[in-house]
Protein backbone atom coordinates (compact mmCIF):
# COMPACT_ATOMS: atom_id res chain seq x y z
CA UNK A 1 0.00 0.00 0.00
CA UNK A 2 1.12 3.55 -0.73
CA UNK A 3 2.73 5.28 2.28
CA UNK A 4 0.46 8.35 1.29
CA UNK A 5 -2.94 6.37 1.39
CA UNK A 6 -4.30 6.55 5.19
CA UNK A 7 -6.10 4.07 6.27
CA UNK A 8 -9.35 4.70 8.28
CA UNK A 9 -10.54 1.81 10.98
CA UNK A 10 -14.11 2.19 12.18
CA UNK A 11 -14.23 3.09 15.93
CA UNK A 12 -16.75 3.95 18.66
CA UNK A 13 -16.38 7.53 19.51
CA UNK A 14 -15.44 8.58 23.21
CA UNK A 15 -16.21 10.67 25.97
CA UNK A 16 -13.46 13.10 27.04
CA UNK A 17 -14.22 14.58 30.64
CA UNK A 18 -12.44 17.63 32.20
CA UNK A 19 -12.95 18.62 35.62
CA UNK A 20 -11.19 21.05 37.89
CA UNK A 21 -11.32 23.49 40.28
CA UNK A 22 -12.96 26.50 39.02
CA UNK A 23 -10.28 28.60 37.48
CA UNK A 24 -7.82 25.78 37.32
CA UNK A 25 -8.10 26.07 33.46
CA UNK A 26 -10.12 23.26 32.18
CA UNK A 27 -12.55 25.54 30.17
CA UNK A 28 -9.26 27.15 28.32
CA UNK A 29 -8.05 23.65 27.45
CA UNK A 30 -10.74 22.56 26.44
CA UNK A 31 -11.80 25.40 23.37
CA UNK A 32 -7.97 25.00 22.43
CA UNK A 33 -8.72 21.07 21.81
CA UNK A 34 -11.72 22.17 19.94
CA UNK A 35 -9.49 24.60 17.53
CA UNK A 36 -6.90 22.38 17.11
CA UNK A 37 -7.49 18.57 17.88
CA UNK A 38 -10.28 17.15 15.19
CA UNK A 39 -12.73 15.06 15.57
CA UNK A 40 -14.26 16.76 18.54
CA UNK A 41 -17.54 18.00 19.25
CA UNK A 42 -18.63 19.59 22.48
CA UNK A 43 -21.39 18.95 24.96
CA UNK A 44 -23.37 21.64 25.57
CA UNK A 45 -24.69 21.32 29.04
CA UNK A 46 -27.92 22.95 30.17
CA UNK A 47 -28.03 25.14 33.34
CA UNK A 48 -29.76 26.95 35.62
CA UNK A 49 -27.26 29.65 35.81
CA UNK A 50 -27.93 33.04 34.68
CA UNK A 51 -25.90 34.26 31.63
CA UNK A 52 -22.49 36.07 31.94
CA UNK A 53 -22.33 38.81 29.75
CA UNK A 54 -19.77 37.34 27.64
CA UNK A 55 -21.58 33.23 27.24
CA UNK A 56 -23.80 32.59 23.91
CA UNK A 57 -26.99 30.77 24.34
CA UNK A 58 -26.60 27.29 23.02
CA UNK A 59 -23.10 28.14 22.78
CA UNK A 60 -21.52 27.44 26.12
CA UNK A 61 -24.89 26.39 27.67
CA UNK A 62 -28.27 25.38 27.01
CA UNK A 63 -30.08 28.36 29.72
CA UNK A 64 -33.05 27.13 31.41
CA UNK A 65 -35.29 27.90 34.30
CA UNK A 66 -35.17 25.44 37.25
CA UNK A 67 -39.01 24.35 36.25
CA UNK A 68 -37.37 23.48 32.52
CA UNK A 69 -34.63 21.86 34.00
CA UNK A 70 -36.85 19.76 36.33
CA UNK A 71 -38.95 18.76 33.45
CA UNK A 72 -35.75 17.16 31.50
CA UNK A 73 -34.51 16.24 34.46
CA UNK A 74 -37.68 13.91 35.57
CA UNK A 75 -37.95 12.43 31.75
CA UNK A 76 -34.35 10.77 31.64
CA UNK A 77 -33.36 13.50 29.13
CA UNK A 78 -30.13 14.23 31.14
CA UNK A 79 -27.07 11.63 31.35
CA UNK A 80 -26.15 13.68 34.52
CA UNK A 81 -26.87 16.10 36.48
CA UNK A 82 -25.55 18.18 39.53
CA UNK A 83 -26.31 21.38 41.42
CA UNK A 84 -23.42 23.12 41.97
CA UNK A 85 -22.75 26.98 43.50
CA UNK A 86 -26.28 27.28 44.18
CA UNK A 87 -27.09 26.28 39.93
CA UNK A 88 -28.19 23.18 38.45
CA UNK A 89 -26.46 21.81 34.98
CA UNK A 90 -26.65 18.96 33.34
CA UNK A 91 -26.03 16.32 30.30
CA UNK A 92 -28.72 16.37 27.35
CA UNK A 93 -28.70 12.42 26.25
CA UNK A 94 -29.44 12.23 23.13
CA UNK A 95 -26.91 14.45 21.09
CA UNK A 96 -24.23 11.95 23.29
CA UNK A 97 -25.51 8.96 22.64
CA UNK A 98 -25.55 9.42 18.66
CA UNK A 99 -22.48 10.95 18.63
CA UNK A 100 -20.79 8.17 20.15
CA UNK A 101 -22.36 5.84 17.89
CA UNK A 102 -21.30 7.40 14.48
CA UNK A 103 -17.82 7.78 16.07
CA UNK A 104 -17.40 10.97 17.01
CA UNK A 105 -15.67 12.16 19.82
CA UNK A 106 -17.86 14.41 22.72
CA UNK A 107 -15.90 16.52 25.09
CA UNK A 108 -17.39 17.30 28.66
CA UNK A 109 -16.42 20.43 30.59
CA UNK A 110 -18.01 19.03 34.02
CA UNK A 111 -17.45 18.76 37.65
CA UNK A 112 -16.48 15.85 39.76
CA UNK A 113 -20.00 15.34 40.62
CA UNK A 114 -21.33 14.91 36.85
CA UNK A 115 -18.10 12.76 35.66
CA UNK A 116 -19.07 10.44 38.37
CA UNK A 117 -22.69 9.89 37.14
CA UNK A 118 -21.52 9.84 33.56
CA UNK A 119 -18.74 6.77 34.71
CA UNK A 120 -22.05 5.18 36.33
CA UNK A 121 -24.01 4.96 33.08
CA UNK A 122 -21.32 4.72 30.18
CA UNK A 123 -17.95 3.73 31.89
CA UNK A 124 -16.57 2.19 29.58
CA UNK A 125 -17.04 5.47 26.55
CA UNK A 126 -14.98 7.90 29.37
CA UNK A 127 -11.01 9.15 29.54
CA UNK A 128 -11.59 11.48 32.53
CA UNK A 129 -8.84 13.96 32.91
CA UNK A 130 -8.59 16.06 36.13
CA UNK A 131 -6.95 19.28 35.82
CA UNK A 132 -4.74 20.75 39.15
CA UNK A 133 -3.70 24.37 39.49
CA UNK A 134 0.03 24.83 40.58
CA UNK A 135 -0.81 26.51 43.91
CA UNK A 136 -3.80 27.65 45.57
CA UNK A 137 -2.34 31.08 45.29
CA UNK A 138 -2.22 30.45 41.53
CA UNK A 139 -5.51 29.62 41.59
CA UNK A 140 -6.62 32.30 43.31
CA UNK A 141 -5.27 34.88 41.18
CA UNK A 142 -6.78 33.40 38.23
CA UNK A 143 -10.23 33.72 39.73
CA UNK A 144 -9.29 37.79 39.75
CA UNK A 145 -7.86 38.05 36.39
CA UNK A 146 -11.22 36.25 35.09
CA UNK A 147 -13.12 39.50 36.24
CA UNK A 148 -16.74 38.05 36.04
CA UNK A 149 -17.28 36.99 39.50
CA UNK A 150 -18.36 38.80 42.49
CA UNK A 151 -15.70 38.39 45.74
CA UNK A 152 -18.58 36.57 47.56
CA UNK A 153 -18.37 34.25 44.50
CA UNK A 154 -14.76 34.45 44.39
CA UNK A 155 -14.31 33.29 48.04
CA UNK A 156 -17.10 30.78 47.35
CA UNK A 157 -15.19 29.09 44.45
CA UNK A 158 -11.98 28.82 45.88
CA UNK A 159 -13.48 27.07 49.34
CA UNK A 160 -15.06 25.03 47.19
CA UNK A 161 -11.83 24.32 45.38
CA UNK A 162 -10.88 22.11 48.37
CA UNK A 163 -13.11 19.52 48.38
CA UNK A 164 -13.52 19.21 44.48
CA UNK A 165 -9.46 18.85 44.14
CA UNK A 166 -10.26 15.71 46.79
CA UNK A 167 -11.87 13.96 43.85
CA UNK A 168 -8.84 13.76 41.99
CA UNK A 169 -8.32 9.83 42.57
CA UNK A 170 -11.52 8.97 40.79
CA UNK A 171 -10.03 10.02 37.05
CA UNK A 172 -8.16 8.71 34.77
CA UNK A 173 -5.60 10.76 34.35
CA UNK A 174 -3.92 14.18 36.14
CA UNK A 175 -2.90 17.31 34.78
CA UNK A 176 -1.33 20.03 37.00
CA UNK A 177 -1.61 23.21 34.69
CA UNK A 178 1.54 25.42 35.35
CA UNK A 179 1.50 26.36 32.00
CA UNK A 180 -0.72 26.22 29.60
CA UNK A 181 0.85 24.74 26.28
CA UNK A 182 2.39 22.05 28.39
CA UNK A 183 -1.05 21.25 30.04
CA UNK A 184 -2.47 21.04 26.59
CA UNK A 185 0.29 18.96 25.09
CA UNK A 186 -0.03 16.42 27.92
CA UNK A 187 -4.04 15.98 27.59
CA UNK A 188 -3.38 15.74 23.68
CA UNK A 189 -1.42 12.80 24.04
CA UNK A 190 -3.69 11.46 26.38
CA UNK A 191 -6.92 11.37 23.22
CA UNK A 192 -3.84 10.27 20.50
CA UNK A 193 -3.41 7.18 22.83
CA UNK A 194 -6.62 6.60 23.89
CA UNK A 195 -8.31 6.95 19.84
CA UNK A 196 -6.14 3.80 19.39
CA UNK A 197 -7.28 1.93 22.10
CA UNK A 198 -7.98 -1.83 20.89
CA UNK A 199 -11.53 -1.95 22.21
CA UNK A 200 -12.75 1.54 21.11
CA UNK A 201 -12.28 0.07 17.61
CA UNK A 202 -14.79 -2.26 16.38
CA UNK A 203 -13.63 -1.71 12.72
CA UNK A 204 -10.43 -3.62 13.74
CA UNK A 205 -11.93 -7.10 12.97
CA UNK A 206 -13.14 -6.54 9.46
CA UNK A 207 -9.49 -4.57 8.92
CA UNK A 208 -7.29 -7.50 10.42
CA UNK A 209 -9.65 -10.16 8.31
CA UNK A 210 -9.27 -8.42 5.07
CA UNK A 211 -5.48 -7.93 6.30
CA UNK A 212 -5.42 -11.93 6.50
CA UNK A 213 -6.87 -12.60 3.73
CA UNK A 214 -5.32 -10.28 1.35
CA UNK A 215 -2.71 -11.63 -1.16
CA UNK A 216 0.01 -9.37 -1.78
CA UNK A 217 1.12 -8.64 -5.53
Amino acid sequence: MDGNNFVEVRRRGLMLVLSSPSGAGKSTIARNLLEHVSGFQISVSVTTRPRRGSEIEGVHYHFKTQREFEIMRDNDELLEWAEVHGNFYGTPRRPVEEAIAAGRDMLFDIDWQGAEQLRDKMRGDIVSIFILPPTMGELLARLHRRAEDTPETIEKRLKNAHFEIEQWREYDYVVVNDDLSRAFESVKSIVQAERLRRDRRPGLFDFVSDLLNEKPV
